[in-house]
Protein backbone atom coordinates (compact mmCIF):
# COMPACT_ATOMS: atom_id res chain seq x y z
CA UNK A 1 0.00 0.00 0.00
CA UNK A 2 2.66 2.38 0.78
CA UNK A 3 4.29 1.84 -2.72
CA UNK A 4 1.30 2.51 -4.39
CA UNK A 5 0.46 5.65 -2.54
CA UNK A 6 4.12 6.69 -3.54
CA UNK A 7 3.89 5.85 -7.14
CA UNK A 8 0.32 8.01 -7.27
CA UNK A 9 2.31 10.78 -5.77
CA UNK A 10 4.97 10.70 -8.11
CA UNK A 11 2.81 11.10 -11.28
CA UNK A 12 0.37 13.88 -9.87
CA UNK A 13 4.23 15.57 -9.13
CA UNK A 14 5.20 15.01 -12.82
CA UNK A 15 1.75 16.41 -14.08
CA UNK A 16 1.81 19.55 -12.02
CA UNK A 17 5.40 19.76 -13.55
CA UNK A 18 4.10 19.46 -16.95
CA UNK A 19 1.25 21.83 -16.48
CA UNK A 20 3.76 24.50 -14.92
CA UNK A 21 5.70 24.18 -18.17
CA UNK A 22 2.99 24.68 -20.45
CA UNK A 23 1.79 27.65 -18.90
CA UNK A 24 5.16 29.26 -18.73
CA UNK A 25 5.99 28.77 -22.44
CA UNK A 26 3.31 31.06 -22.83
CA UNK A 27 1.95 33.22 -26.20
CA UNK A 28 5.64 33.25 -27.42
CA UNK A 29 5.19 29.58 -27.46
CA UNK A 30 3.02 28.91 -30.22
CA UNK A 31 3.40 30.02 -33.94
CA UNK A 32 0.42 32.40 -35.61
CA UNK A 33 0.20 33.10 -38.77
CA UNK A 34 0.16 36.46 -40.05
CA UNK A 35 0.54 38.85 -43.30
CA UNK A 36 3.65 41.50 -43.26
CA UNK A 37 4.44 44.19 -46.06
CA UNK A 38 7.73 46.13 -46.38
CA UNK A 39 8.17 49.51 -44.74
CA UNK A 40 9.60 51.75 -47.95
CA UNK A 41 10.43 55.11 -48.91
CA UNK A 42 8.22 57.67 -50.72
CA UNK A 43 7.99 61.16 -52.26
CA UNK A 44 4.60 62.13 -49.18
CA UNK A 45 3.19 66.18 -48.67
CA UNK A 46 1.09 67.51 -45.62
CA UNK A 47 -2.45 67.15 -46.52
CA UNK A 48 -5.49 68.54 -44.63
CA UNK A 49 -8.94 67.83 -44.85
CA UNK A 50 -11.36 71.45 -45.92
CA UNK A 51 -15.05 71.59 -46.42
CA UNK A 52 -16.67 71.55 -49.63
CA UNK A 53 -20.11 69.78 -51.07
CA UNK A 54 -21.15 67.92 -54.27
CA UNK A 55 -22.61 70.24 -57.14
CA UNK A 56 -24.21 68.93 -60.98
CA UNK A 57 -22.07 70.26 -63.69
CA UNK A 58 -25.11 71.03 -65.30
CA UNK A 59 -27.59 73.14 -63.02
CA UNK A 60 -29.82 75.65 -64.56
CA UNK A 61 -32.73 77.42 -64.10
CA UNK A 62 -34.41 76.63 -68.09
CA UNK A 63 -36.39 79.73 -69.59
CA UNK A 64 -38.30 80.23 -72.28
CA UNK A 65 -37.65 82.54 -75.12
CA UNK A 66 -41.48 83.25 -76.36
CA UNK A 67 -44.37 84.72 -74.41
CA UNK A 68 -47.11 82.85 -73.69
CA UNK A 69 -49.96 80.68 -71.35
CA UNK A 70 -48.30 78.03 -69.75
CA UNK A 71 -50.46 74.84 -70.47
CA UNK A 72 -48.63 72.08 -69.37
CA UNK A 73 -45.32 71.56 -66.87
CA UNK A 74 -42.98 69.18 -66.02
CA UNK A 75 -43.87 67.68 -62.54
CA UNK A 76 -41.27 68.46 -59.12
CA UNK A 77 -38.71 65.29 -59.67
CA UNK A 78 -39.80 63.92 -62.64
CA UNK A 79 -36.11 62.91 -64.99
CA UNK A 80 -35.87 64.13 -68.19
CA UNK A 81 -33.77 63.06 -71.04
CA UNK A 82 -31.76 65.90 -73.48
CA UNK A 83 -34.51 67.23 -75.80
CA UNK A 84 -37.28 66.26 -73.83
CA UNK A 85 -40.52 68.70 -73.03
CA UNK A 86 -40.11 70.51 -69.71
CA UNK A 87 -42.99 72.91 -70.58
CA UNK A 88 -45.70 73.62 -73.03
CA UNK A 89 -46.84 76.97 -74.01
CA UNK A 90 -50.12 77.92 -76.04
CA UNK A 91 -49.26 78.28 -79.38
CA UNK A 92 -52.41 79.06 -80.73
CA UNK A 93 -51.64 83.02 -81.77
CA UNK A 94 -48.24 82.34 -83.11
CA UNK A 95 -49.91 79.34 -85.44
CA UNK A 96 -52.17 81.94 -86.61
CA UNK A 97 -49.27 84.63 -87.46
CA UNK A 98 -47.59 82.01 -89.05
CA UNK A 99 -50.94 81.09 -91.36
CA UNK A 100 -51.00 85.15 -92.02
CA UNK A 101 -47.39 84.99 -93.20
CA UNK A 102 -47.59 82.18 -95.02
CA UNK A 103 -50.41 84.33 -96.96
CA UNK A 104 -48.50 87.10 -97.29
CA UNK A 105 -45.32 85.25 -99.00
CA UNK A 106 -47.32 83.78 -101.61
CA UNK A 107 -48.60 86.95 -102.04
CA UNK A 108 -45.34 88.62 -102.18
CA UNK A 109 -44.31 85.81 -104.55
CA UNK A 110 -47.15 86.57 -106.88
CA UNK A 111 -46.09 89.65 -107.36
CA UNK A 112 -42.32 89.28 -108.10
CA UNK A 113 -43.79 86.58 -110.72
CA UNK A 114 -45.67 89.44 -112.27
CA UNK A 115 -42.92 92.29 -112.01
CA UNK A 116 -40.84 89.63 -113.90
CA UNK A 117 -43.57 88.94 -116.40
CA UNK A 118 -43.88 92.61 -117.18
CA UNK A 119 -39.61 93.05 -117.11
CA UNK A 120 -39.56 90.58 -119.60
CA UNK A 121 -42.25 92.09 -122.03
CA UNK A 122 -40.50 95.45 -121.84
CA UNK A 123 -37.17 94.21 -122.88
CA UNK A 124 -38.37 92.08 -125.76
CA UNK A 125 -39.66 95.43 -127.13
CA UNK A 126 -36.52 97.59 -125.88
CA UNK A 127 -35.17 97.59 -129.67
CA UNK A 128 -38.87 98.80 -131.08
CA UNK A 129 -38.64 101.70 -129.18
CA UNK A 130 -41.97 101.63 -128.29
CA UNK A 131 -41.90 101.94 -124.60
CA UNK A 132 -39.57 104.84 -123.29
CA UNK A 133 -36.53 103.76 -121.36
CA UNK A 134 -37.43 105.22 -118.24
CA UNK A 135 -40.45 102.01 -117.62
CA UNK A 136 -38.09 99.57 -118.85
CA UNK A 137 -36.11 100.73 -115.49
CA UNK A 138 -39.42 101.30 -113.55
CA UNK A 139 -39.95 97.83 -114.61
CA UNK A 140 -36.53 96.46 -113.14
CA UNK A 141 -37.27 98.21 -109.89
CA UNK A 142 -40.45 97.09 -109.38
CA UNK A 143 -39.34 93.38 -109.71
CA UNK A 144 -36.50 94.27 -107.28
CA UNK A 145 -38.68 95.12 -104.56
CA UNK A 146 -40.58 92.17 -105.14
CA UNK A 147 -37.81 90.24 -104.34
CA UNK A 148 -36.73 91.89 -101.28
CA UNK A 149 -41.19 91.54 -100.05
CA UNK A 150 -40.74 87.99 -100.46
CA UNK A 151 -37.06 87.84 -98.51
CA UNK A 152 -38.53 89.88 -95.85
CA UNK A 153 -41.82 88.44 -95.52
CA UNK A 154 -39.59 84.73 -96.02
CA UNK A 155 -37.76 85.60 -92.80
CA UNK A 156 -41.03 86.58 -90.69
CA UNK A 157 -42.16 83.55 -91.48
CA UNK A 158 -39.19 81.41 -90.21
CA UNK A 159 -39.11 83.92 -87.23
CA UNK A 160 -42.85 82.62 -86.90
CA UNK A 161 -42.31 79.07 -87.37
CA UNK A 162 -39.60 79.05 -84.69
CA UNK A 163 -41.26 80.47 -82.11
CA UNK A 164 -43.84 77.61 -82.77
CA UNK A 165 -41.19 75.46 -82.11
CA UNK A 166 -39.93 77.36 -79.12
CA UNK A 167 -43.36 77.25 -77.56
CA UNK A 168 -42.25 73.67 -76.17
CA UNK A 169 -39.39 74.59 -73.67
CA UNK A 170 -37.07 71.97 -74.39
CA UNK A 171 -34.42 70.37 -71.98
CA UNK A 172 -30.80 70.96 -73.04
CA UNK A 173 -29.25 67.85 -70.72
CA UNK A 174 -30.50 65.00 -68.88
CA UNK A 175 -31.52 65.71 -65.98
CA UNK A 176 -34.37 66.07 -62.91
CA UNK A 177 -36.79 68.59 -62.55
CA UNK A 178 -36.01 70.49 -59.10
CA UNK A 179 -37.88 73.32 -59.08
CA UNK A 180 -41.28 74.68 -61.12
CA UNK A 181 -41.02 78.66 -61.59
CA UNK A 182 -44.36 78.85 -63.20
CA UNK A 183 -47.98 77.09 -63.43
CA UNK A 184 -50.14 75.93 -65.17
CA UNK A 185 -52.62 79.04 -66.27
CA UNK A 186 -50.09 81.55 -65.78
CA UNK A 187 -48.73 83.73 -68.57
CA UNK A 188 -44.77 83.85 -68.72
CA UNK A 189 -42.59 86.54 -70.44
CA UNK A 190 -40.07 86.19 -72.75
CA UNK A 191 -36.88 84.92 -70.24
CA UNK A 192 -38.81 84.09 -67.45
CA UNK A 193 -37.47 80.98 -65.51
CA UNK A 194 -39.59 78.02 -65.91
CA UNK A 195 -37.85 74.77 -64.11
CA UNK A 196 -35.04 74.21 -62.81
CA UNK A 197 -33.18 71.59 -64.49
CA UNK A 198 -30.44 69.36 -62.50
CA UNK A 199 -28.29 66.92 -64.06
CA UNK A 200 -27.61 64.04 -61.04
CA UNK A 201 -25.86 61.57 -63.36
CA UNK A 202 -22.28 64.23 -63.73
CA UNK A 203 -21.19 66.21 -60.83
CA UNK A 204 -18.25 67.46 -59.20
CA UNK A 205 -16.61 68.31 -55.53
CA UNK A 206 -16.04 72.10 -55.38
CA UNK A 207 -14.10 73.23 -52.23
CA UNK A 208 -12.39 75.72 -51.03
CA UNK A 209 -9.08 76.28 -49.45
CA UNK A 210 -6.79 79.31 -48.15
CA UNK A 211 -4.82 80.86 -50.48
CA UNK A 212 -1.47 79.90 -49.01
CA UNK A 213 -2.52 76.48 -50.30
CA UNK A 214 -2.58 77.50 -53.95
CA UNK A 215 0.41 76.85 -55.20
CA UNK A 216 0.61 72.90 -53.90
CA UNK A 217 -2.77 71.98 -55.68
CA UNK A 218 -2.42 71.46 -59.64
CA UNK A 219 -4.63 69.79 -62.09
CA UNK A 220 -4.34 66.63 -62.71
CA UNK A 221 -3.42 65.68 -58.89
CA UNK A 222 -5.14 62.62 -57.46
CA UNK A 223 -7.49 64.18 -54.38
CA UNK A 224 -9.35 62.45 -51.11
CA UNK A 225 -12.46 62.80 -50.55
CA UNK A 226 -14.79 61.72 -47.72
CA UNK A 227 -18.26 61.56 -46.69
CA UNK A 228 -18.15 60.01 -43.18
CA UNK A 229 -16.27 56.76 -43.66
CA UNK A 230 -16.92 56.39 -47.29
CA UNK A 231 -13.71 57.61 -48.81
CA UNK A 232 -13.31 57.89 -52.75
CA UNK A 233 -10.72 59.21 -54.89
CA UNK A 234 -11.22 62.03 -57.74
CA UNK A 235 -9.04 63.78 -59.97
CA UNK A 236 -8.58 67.43 -59.45
CA UNK A 237 -10.08 68.98 -62.63
CA UNK A 238 -9.67 72.82 -62.24
CA UNK A 239 -8.64 75.86 -59.34
CA UNK A 240 -9.56 79.01 -59.69
CA UNK A 241 -6.34 80.60 -57.90
CA UNK A 242 -8.02 83.98 -57.01
CA UNK A 243 -10.06 84.97 -53.34
CA UNK A 244 -11.51 88.00 -52.55
CA UNK A 245 -10.14 90.34 -49.98
CA UNK A 246 -12.51 88.85 -46.95
CA UNK A 247 -12.27 85.28 -47.86
CA UNK A 248 -8.52 84.86 -48.84
CA UNK A 249 -9.08 81.29 -50.22
CA UNK A 250 -9.36 79.73 -53.71
CA UNK A 251 -11.85 77.32 -55.52
CA UNK A 252 -10.66 73.87 -56.27
CA UNK A 253 -13.04 71.52 -58.72
CA UNK A 254 -12.47 67.71 -58.28
CA UNK A 255 -13.96 65.62 -60.93
CA UNK A 256 -15.66 62.25 -59.95
CA UNK A 257 -17.10 59.32 -61.37
CA UNK A 258 -19.31 56.30 -60.04
CA UNK A 259 -20.34 58.20 -57.69
CA UNK A 260 -23.62 57.61 -55.63
CA UNK A 261 -23.47 61.12 -53.65
CA UNK A 262 -26.42 63.25 -53.88
CA UNK A 263 -26.13 66.58 -55.27
CA UNK A 264 -25.28 68.93 -51.93
CA UNK A 265 -23.54 66.44 -49.89
CA UNK A 266 -21.39 67.63 -47.85
CA UNK A 267 -17.86 66.27 -48.51
CA UNK A 268 -14.38 67.30 -47.25
CA UNK A 269 -11.25 67.19 -49.66
CA UNK A 270 -7.42 66.35 -48.74
CA UNK A 271 -5.28 68.94 -50.50
CA UNK A 272 -1.46 69.15 -49.78
CA UNK A 273 -0.72 71.84 -47.68
CA UNK A 274 3.02 72.09 -48.40
CA UNK A 275 6.35 70.80 -50.61
CA UNK A 276 6.57 67.06 -50.74
CA UNK A 277 9.38 65.12 -48.86
CA UNK A 278 10.99 62.00 -48.78
CA UNK A 279 9.61 59.80 -45.99
CA UNK A 280 9.08 55.98 -44.94
CA UNK A 281 5.68 54.66 -45.10
CA UNK A 282 3.32 51.53 -44.48
CA UNK A 283 0.61 50.00 -45.24
CA UNK A 284 -2.44 51.59 -42.59
CA UNK A 285 -3.16 48.21 -41.37
CA UNK A 286 0.00 47.77 -40.40
CA UNK A 287 -0.56 50.28 -37.64
CA UNK A 288 -1.77 49.28 -34.07
CA UNK A 289 -3.84 52.27 -32.41
CA UNK A 290 -4.61 52.38 -28.94
CA UNK A 291 -5.78 55.26 -26.81
CA UNK A 292 -2.44 56.64 -25.69
CA UNK A 293 0.24 55.48 -28.36
CA UNK A 294 0.62 53.34 -31.84
CA UNK A 295 3.12 50.47 -32.35
CA UNK A 296 3.76 48.20 -34.82
CA UNK A 297 4.96 44.41 -34.65
CA UNK A 298 8.62 44.23 -36.41
CA UNK A 299 9.62 41.26 -37.91
CA UNK A 300 12.89 39.96 -36.21
CA UNK A 301 15.59 37.86 -38.63
CA UNK A 302 15.13 34.67 -36.40
CA UNK A 303 11.27 34.54 -37.02
CA UNK A 304 9.69 36.20 -34.00
CA UNK A 305 7.84 40.00 -33.82
CA UNK A 306 8.86 42.80 -31.64
CA UNK A 307 7.42 46.08 -30.72
CA UNK A 308 8.30 49.03 -32.15
CA UNK A 309 6.67 52.12 -30.71
CA UNK A 310 5.85 54.38 -33.78
CA UNK A 311 4.72 58.23 -34.46
CA UNK A 312 2.53 58.72 -37.35
CA UNK A 313 2.20 61.41 -40.01
CA UNK A 314 0.45 62.03 -43.34
CA UNK A 315 -1.62 59.43 -45.52
CA UNK A 316 -1.12 58.29 -48.76
CA UNK A 317 -4.39 56.28 -50.12
CA UNK A 318 -4.05 53.44 -47.75
CA UNK A 319 -0.59 54.10 -46.86
CA UNK A 320 0.81 56.10 -43.56
CA UNK A 321 3.84 57.83 -43.20
CA UNK A 322 5.98 56.72 -40.21
CA UNK A 323 8.08 59.66 -38.40
CA UNK A 324 10.20 57.14 -36.16
CA UNK A 325 10.66 53.55 -34.89
CA UNK A 326 10.10 52.45 -38.27
CA UNK A 327 13.65 51.83 -41.25
CA UNK A 328 12.87 51.45 -44.59
CA UNK A 329 13.31 47.78 -45.38
CA UNK A 330 11.57 46.97 -42.21
CA UNK A 331 9.13 44.00 -42.31
CA UNK A 332 6.05 44.90 -40.48
CA UNK A 333 2.57 42.50 -39.45
CA UNK A 334 -0.46 43.86 -41.97
CA UNK A 335 -2.78 41.44 -40.24
CA UNK A 336 -3.05 39.91 -37.08
CA UNK A 337 -0.59 42.14 -34.83
CA UNK A 338 -3.19 43.55 -32.16
CA UNK A 339 -3.14 39.29 -31.16
CA UNK A 340 0.97 39.27 -31.11
CA UNK A 341 3.18 39.46 -27.85
CA UNK A 342 6.83 40.63 -28.19
CA UNK A 343 9.25 37.45 -28.92
CA UNK A 344 6.09 35.78 -30.17
CA UNK A 345 6.78 33.32 -33.58
CA UNK A 346 4.86 33.65 -36.38
CA UNK A 347 4.67 32.18 -39.59
CA UNK A 348 4.60 34.21 -42.90
CA UNK A 349 1.63 33.78 -44.94
CA UNK A 350 1.66 37.03 -47.61
CA UNK A 351 5.23 37.87 -47.56
CA UNK A 352 5.19 40.72 -50.38
CA UNK A 353 6.63 44.47 -49.79
CA UNK A 354 4.49 47.62 -49.67
CA UNK A 355 5.07 48.62 -52.96
CA UNK A 356 3.34 44.91 -54.66
CA UNK A 357 0.26 45.60 -52.02
CA UNK A 358 -0.48 49.75 -53.05
CA UNK A 359 1.23 51.83 -55.45
CA UNK A 360 1.11 55.72 -54.58
CA UNK A 361 -0.73 58.62 -56.30
CA UNK A 362 2.38 59.51 -59.62
CA UNK A 363 3.61 55.99 -59.47
CA UNK A 364 3.93 52.79 -61.64
CA UNK A 365 2.16 49.70 -59.98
Amino acid sequence: MTKLRIARASLLIIAALAAGSALGAGPAGSSVSVEVATARTARVAPHAWIPGSIVSRDDARIAGIVAGRVVWIAEVGQRCGAGATLARLDDTVVKLRVADLQAQVARAQSQADLARTQLDRYQSLAATKIYPASQLDEASAQLEMAKHDVARLTAQLRQAEYETQQSEVRAPFSGVVTERFAQRGEYLQIGAAVVRLVNTDDVEARATAALAFAGNVKPGQIAALRVGNDERRGKVRAIVPVGDDRSRQFEIRVALTRVSWPVGTAVEVSVPTGADRTAVVVPRDAIVIRQSHSYVMRVAQNGTVERREVESGSAIEDLVEIRNGVSAGDRLVVRGAERLEPGQAIIITDPRPAADRTPLKGEQG
